[in-house]
């Protein structure tokens, strides 16, 4: 006896469900990202070196209670400078996430700025588990293990001669761009 619900050629459901497990997570931190990098740029106290909001003004506050106050310290050189960089690189993080450009490189990026927010910003949360950034940094691991392999710009990059000799599985080739192939 067989269980389970089977869903035709293309197999069990549980292959498909394995196959598309990651969009879910991807599409959340592609779109969280984007925002946190818009919310950083359009809000008019954040990019500020000192007031109410500030990034400069927060850094100040988080730098005795970090886990490593040079981090803060570096940000603090350049307050207004460093609020930029993490707002573009949330942007740049949260776009080729979300699209599947260089999708392993865009994770290893939003892995590195969760890194540093919660060496920083909510180390001192207690519990631990009460900040954020840990969490993001975890979820960003998956995708820097299996990159975007549906969907994405890298799936199309990697299938653009249409000869499938850049795909580990060549049966499924095409499978990667239309989310019938495998994972690779």
């Amino acid at each position: 006896m067989t269980h389970g619900m089977h869903t035709g050629s293309s197999g069990s459901w549980r292959d498909t469900a394995s196959r598309y497990a990651l969009l879910p997570l991807r599409i959340f931190l592609g779109v969280t990202f984007i925002y946190a990098g818009l919310d950083k740029l359009t809000d008019s106290a954040f990019l500020k070196d000192s007031g109410a909001g500030s990034i400069g003004d927060m850094m100040r506050a988080v730098r005795d209670s970090a886990a490593i106050p040079a981090m803060v310290d570096m940000a603090l050189d350049a307050p207004v400078a460093f609020g930029y960089a993490i707002a573009f690189g949330e942007l740049a993080v949260g776009i080729g996430t979300l699209i599947g450009l260089l999708g392993r490189l865009a994770a290893l990026g939003g892995a590195l700025i969760s890194l540093s927010l919660w060496l920083t910003v909510s180390w001192a949360s207690d519990p631990y588990y009460y900040g954020n950034d840990l969490a993001y940094l975890m979820a960003w691991l998956p995708l820097v293990l299996a990159g975007t392999p549906l969907f994405s710009v890298d799936a199309l990059l990697t299938h653009a001669d249409g000869s499938g000799s850049n795909c580990a599985d060549r049966n499924s080739c095409q499978g990667c761009v239309s989310g019938r192939g495998g994972v690779r």
